[in-house]
Parts: structure tokens; C-alpha cells; sequence
């Protein structure tokens, strides 16, 4: 991989996102915790945490990955984007908390080694990307020790450094805000193209994926954009892949009114015309949380919440009715960590 920054007389650039932030000495880019310290650019969260959390994974949301298993979650502060819809805005949007609490790799570890079915570690509540540094050197020393590592990110990153990242994250959540780059611009400060490029390279490395929308009432409700995320996924990703069609609150300096559950319905069934696991989320019902065996139809995974009971399937994943693979990821050995 190529620096991640790039020094000049009057400011450095930072490469890590497409943002390329020019940033002044003694200033940060516009995550508010990469800073110019003179020669470098320097995360100024390493190892700050905001919160962690033994999780379901489901929670991530990751439904085909470990279903029923828990794992680590860990975030810290600010974020790439400046989504004025922002559902964890109290820390994606604030850089310098009053209480700063600090941990190591090794507690993490040590942590992570004492949770029942644990798979791992998972990399969420603001933008990981931003965090890249801290992530990395945790992440690697995870695997080290057999466990899984996963990320719940924007998939706003430059193309160099996530190659680095896929090769010690396993399992993605990318959040696809919406398919028009209208909505990126005005509402989050990026682009739709760069996220596209990203969900392109996690598929192509072969590593775990699943995407998440919010849906926001007049913003990117339609069935029209939909149907064509729904078709370019299918086409440039796989069918297979999960897609979370999420309920939208009011939040930060947004106030449009909860996402209907029709409206979710509808587009539930827009995208199901082209992707075989699509799911709702943040509903409240235990509707659109079901996975089907694909060629026969079976049940093989019934949720509420966050409670996951397992059907149907055999000790490796498979449909016992027609042999069908449904999981690729499915049984967590707990070796001598």
C-alpha cells in the first residue's frame, strides 16, 4: 500500500479517503481525528473508544455471518461523512468527547476470549475507516489469535487502503445511504460512485458482505431507485448478497416522519424481484427477518429482534430438505485462544 498521507510545504494531504483533506499544521481533515502534527498525520483516537458491547451479530447488522453467534463490538469518534440524518450522530460528529476512555489491544483480547460464543471482534458505531491505524493492529492481532473480525462501515475509503483492509477484516457491512448521487452530495458530503467502488472491491476479494439503506421518507423511498440498487447489486455483486432495507427515526437535524411500514413492505418486495436475502430493519415485528432456502422455499432462519432460531439446516449450513448451501460462514470452532 502507498502512504497514507502525502506532505507539502503548507499542508499535508491525507489519502485515506476520497476526501483527500489538505490539512494545515495543527488541524484536522473533516473526520476531526486525523491531524497534522507537523510531519505526519496522526489519529488522535488510538485506542479511544466511545463504547464496546458483547453483541448478536445479527445486530450489526450481519445475518449470514455466524447466525446465533455473538461478538465484540468496539467504535470510537467522528466520521468521513456529514449525514445530517445521522442515527449515532453523538459520536459519529463529535471529535473531542469530555470524558475520553482509553483501552488496549490486549484487554480487548482478553475480553473477547472470556464471552460465550464469541466470534470475534467487530469495528462499528462510527466510521471505522477514519480509525484505520487502530483497527488494523487490532484486527491483525485478532486473527492471530483465530478469531473473526468484522466492520460496519460508510465504504467511503480510497481503493489502496482498503485492500490493506480486506486483508485482515472478514465480514463487511457497507451502509448504501441511497442509489442516487444527489443524495450523497446534499445529504452526506460524499459520492455514490466511490461507495460503488468499494462494495466492488470487498466482492471481488471474496470477503463476507452485506449492505444496509436506510430509508427516509422523500429522500430515497421510491421503487424506482430500489429496483435499480437492487438490480446493480445483483449484478455487480451477486444476488446472494444480503441487503437490510432499515426504518428511518428522526434524528440530528433531520425531522421527517418514521419511515411507513408499507413503504417498507413495498420496497422489501421491489428489491426481492432481483436479490434473494433481502430483510427489514429497525421495524420493532419479527416481519422481513426470515431466511428461506432459495430453491425449495423452506424456512431456515427465524428472527425477532435480535433472537435468531436456527431450522432446517444441517451442521454445515445446508438446507436439509434439497441440500442447498445457505450459509457460508455458519459453525465457530473455539479453539485454545
Amino acid at each position: 500500500m502507498g502512504p497514507l498521507y502525502l506532505k507539502y510545504d503548507r499542508y499535508i494531504e491525507c489519502r485515506l479517503c476520497p476526501h483527500r483533506c489538505k490539512i494545515p499544521e495543527g488541524k484536522t481533515g473533516i473526520c476531526g481525528v486525523r491531524k497534522n502534527t507537523g510531519n505526519k498525520v496522526e489519529l488522535i483516537t488510538y485506542g479511544v473508544i466511545s463504547g464496546h458491547a458483547i453483541d448478536p451479530v445479527e445486530k450489526k447488522p450481519l445475518y449470514h455471518f455466524f447466525p446465533g453467534y455473538n461478538i465484540l463490538s468496539i467504535g470510537s469518534y467522528g466520521c468521513n461523512m456529514r449525514c445530517d440524518f445521522c442515527q449515532n450522530w453523538q459520536i459519529s460528529q463529535n471529535h473531542q468527547p469530555e470524558l475520553r476512555v482509553n483501552t488496549t489491544i490486549e484487554r480487548l483480547l482478553n475480553e473477547a476470549r472470556q464471552v460465550e460464543k464469541n466470534i470475534g471482534i467487530a469495528f462499528t458505531y462510527n466510521e471505522p475507516v477514519i480509525w484505520f491505524e487502530f483497527m488494523r493492529d487490532t484486527a491483525l492481532k485478532f486473527k492471530e489469535n483465530g478469531f473473526f473480525t468484522a466492520m460496519v462501515s460508510n465504504g467511503y475509503v480510497s481503493r489502496e487502503p482498503l485492500n490493506e483492509i480486506t486483508e485482515f477484516i472478514d465480514a463487511f457491512n457497507i451502509d448504501l445511504k441511497a442509489f442516487n448521487d444527489s443524495f450523497y452530495k446534499k445529504l452526506t458530503g460524499a459520492d455514490l460512485d466511490s461507495v460503488k467502488e468499494s462494495l466492488r472491491v470487498i466482492a471481488e476479494k471474496g470477503k463476507h458482505l452485506e449492505i444496509t439503506t436506510l430509508i427516509i421518507p422523500g429522500k430515497n423511498d421510491s421503487v424506482d431507485e430500489m429496483e435499480n440498487q437492487a438490480k446493480w447489486i445483483a449484478g455487480e455483486l451477486g444476488e446472494d448478497i444480503p441487503l437490510h432495507i432499515s426504518r428511518y427515526f428522526p434524528m440530528y437535524r433531520r425531522q421527517d416522519p418514521v419511515t411507513p411500514q408499507a413503504t417498507l413492505d413495498t420496497l422489501l418486495e421491489a428489491a426481492s424481484a432481483h436479490l434473494t436475502n433481502v430483510y427489514l430493519g429497525n421495524t420493532g415485528t419479527s416481519s422481513g427477518q426470515d431466511t428461506y432456502c432459495r430453491k425449495c422455499g423452506i424456512t431456515v432462519t427465524k428472527r425477532h429482534g435480535y433472537s435468531t432460531r436456527l431450522l432446517n439446516l444441517d451442521t454445515e449450513g445446508n438446507c436439509i430438505k434439497c441440500g442447498s448451501r445457505i450459509y457460508r460462514h455458519f459453525t465457530f470452532q473455539v479453539s485454545n485462544r
